[in-house]
């Protein structure tokens, strides 16, 4: 019985200590387009937006949760918030948009 209990703690601490690393995500804008966005992230995910394009972008999300400004060449990250689904788009060029699912 007190190795079926020691088993038991033991298995428990384990499944306590082995979380998920957030992981990383770029996005490249590029000729006036957002590049290929991942099909889904997880909340504590960072995503960097890299401008390679020759104009200033932003990255806003239309519920408000993100906003960055985008000069040519720069970059600037963000780390992924709440579950949902959060469509984006460029304040300076509305036709630039995209939608990022955030898995629970």
């Amino acid at each position: 019985m007190l190795m079926k209990r020691f088993a038991v703690v033991v298995l428990a601490f384990t499944a306590l200590t082995f979380t998920a690393a957030a992981a990383e995500y770029v996005i490249v804008i590029d000729k006036m387009a957002f590049g290929p966005v991942p099909e889904t992230v997880q909340p504590g995910d960072t995503i960097t937006w890299q401008n390679n394009d020759l104009f200033r972008h932003t990255a806003t999300a239309r519920d408000g949760s993100f906003d960055l400004d985008l000069p040519a060449g720069e970059a600037a990250s963000m780390t992924v918030g709440e579950p949902g689904s959060v469509d984006f788009f460029c304040r300076f060029h509305p036709g630039m948009k995209g939608t990022l699912l955030i898995a629970p």
